[in-house]
């Protein structure tokens, strides 16, 4: 699983003296970041799960007229 490797990383991080004084300084860009890529695994995850059988990608749907935001 790939949480076991940011958890191994970040739990080496906090061995040593230095470690310790930069999580503590980016802790929430830390937290922020392993909830982005978790997100992003589980996205991820979806996409190649949900795909139908024989590998074939989803149809897509034609795309809408851009407004240009002028009145005609």
């Amino acid at each position: 699983m790939a949480l076991s490797r940011i958890v191994t990383s970040l739990g080496g991080l906090l061995l040593s003296k230095g470690g310790r004084r930069f999580a503590g300084r980016h802790a929430g860009k830390l937290a922020l970041a392993t909830l982005a890529y978790e997100l992003w695994q589980s996205r991820r995850a979806g996409v190649t799960r949900n795909r139908p059988p024989g590998g074939a990608k989803p149809t897509r749907q034609a795309p809408r007229p851009r407004w240009s935001g002028r009145a005609r």
